[in-house]
């Protein structure tokens, strides 16, 4: 059983980490003030993350996974397949993007704030491997499938930051686009 202190504690740290971010680029966010935000030492901070930038990751991070497993469950029960669940997918991650828009839209600006986007290629990656590895017959040598997950990935990270440059995009525009790009082999 978890301390409730430290349920608290990281909840305190994830609720100032977004607040800031949402009003600044996580790499201007200084661990003293995100520690003043959610009451605790800059101690605390230290001893859980690195940066603030690595306690936004964690929780963007979080976000994505509670939608990857979505899909997965939609895909185990047979709801949803194929075409249907890709675009599930899609607008799941896009609604995911739009929770975060702020935080997202700063990091395009700020090199230092790449980071963000770095996790959300790393989710895709490992999220494409599966399918890749599913795929009968598999559409690369085995010692290709991480080279294809990260093409997947950053292009899907491409297509976002694009959508988020562009505010004449909708979310079903980018849920379009990025499903009429997905493999063949992709359900």
């Amino acid at each position: 059983m978890v301390d409730p202190r430290i349920s608290r504690t990281a909840r305190a740290l994830e609720a100032a980490v977004v607040t800031l971010a949402r009003e600044r680029p996580a790499s201007r966010i200084s661990v003293s003030e995100l520690a003043d935000r959610a009451g605790v030492s800059r101690a605390t901070v230290y001893n859980r993350y690195g940066t603030p930038l690595d306690v936004l990751v964690d929780v963007l991070g979080r976000d994505l996974a509670a939608a990857r497993h979505e899909d997965e469950a939609r895909r185990m029960t047979g709801d949803t397949q194929g075409d249907e669940a890709l675009r599930l997918a899609t607008q799941d991650i896009a609604d995911h993007v739009l929770r975060f828009a702020d935080i997202y839209r700063r990091a395009l600006h700020d090199p230092a704030d790449q980071g963000v986007y770095a996790a959300l290629a790393d989710h895709f990656a490992a999220y494409s491997l599966p399918f890749i590895e599913r795929s009968v017959p598999s559409p690369v040598p085995e010692s290709s499938h991480m080279i294809v997950a990260q093409f997947l990935s950053h292009g899907f990270v491409g297509a976002i930051k694009q959508w988020l440059l562009d505010e004449t995009i909708t979310r079903d525009a980018l849920v379009e686009a990025v499903n009429a790009c997905a493999p063949a082999w992709w359900s």
